[in-house]
């Protein structure tokens, strides 16, 4: 579903005098249907700009990040703006830390736009969402308030619920547990493994050690740039 080659990328640091951080190298990786492969290594190893780059927040240097994309291969690094959205729209979801609040929409409209833009009936959507919303433990009485007024792992729970109300082929999780309890780490934990067992390829960061022994089929490891 996912191979990465050669893949290079390194930023320059306009306010310090130019510096270039190199922060990929050449890096590789292959993801297939139905795995999480869990990007391992320590702080400033690359492993945010190689999730970064998978869903093409960031433009590599070098190299090729090629997507399973319905009956296609497509090279995100090459693939004009259009065919990018395409991707992102219907094969790609991703799961930051943080949820972009959309100001005086609802929770559970945030959740269900996805869906939406794929054309899928605002029943089934809401139907789906509320799903989602429930096994994720945000009370109905906040599913038609604006996330703007939760708590941070409120908030993370409904950015949670929508990266997975559509059924994408490629997840990309970063950091999704980071400010979770751990019966919403467990629920969290339990979306993951629905998805792989549907077949979706997996890419993500878990600093919690229990949870990241618990969704990997396999670690990869992440190196600073030569």
């Amino acid at each position: 579903m996912i191979r990465v080659e050669n893949l290079s990328k390194t930023f320059v640091l306009h306010h310090q005098n130019g510096i270039n951080l190199p922060v990929l190298y050449k890096a590789e990786l292959t993801v297939n249907a139905g795995e999480c492969v869990v990007l391992h290594g320590h702080s400033g190893s690359g492993k945010s700009t190689l999730l970064r780059s998978l869903y093409a927040n960031y433009l590599p240097d070098e190299g090729h990040i090629h997507i399973k994309h319905g009956d296609e291969w497509v090279d995100l690094v090459t693939a004009p703006a259009r065919k990018v959205l395409e991707v992102r729209k219907g094969t790609i979801g991703w799961v930051s830390q943080f949820l972009r609040v959309i100001p005086r929409i609802s929770a559970l409209d945030v959740v269900m736009q996805p869906l939406l833009d794929l054309g899928v009936s605002k029943e089934d959507c809401r139907t789906k969402a509320s799903s989602l919303l429930t096994r994720l433990n945000v009370p109905e009485r906040l599913w038609h308030l604006a996330p703007s007024t939760f708590s941070g792992g409120e908030q993370q729970r409904v950015n949670i619920a929508r990266g997975f109300v559509v059924d994408y082929p490629i997840l990309l999780l970063d950091e999704p547990t980071a400010s979770l309890d751990d019966k919403n780490s467990a629920a969290v934990v339990e979306l993951i493994d629905e998805a792989k067992a549907r077949g979706a390829a997996i890419v993500g960061i878990f600093h919690d050690e229990a949870v990241r022994n618990r969704v990997a089929d396999r670690l990869h490891p992440m190196g600073a740039a030569a």
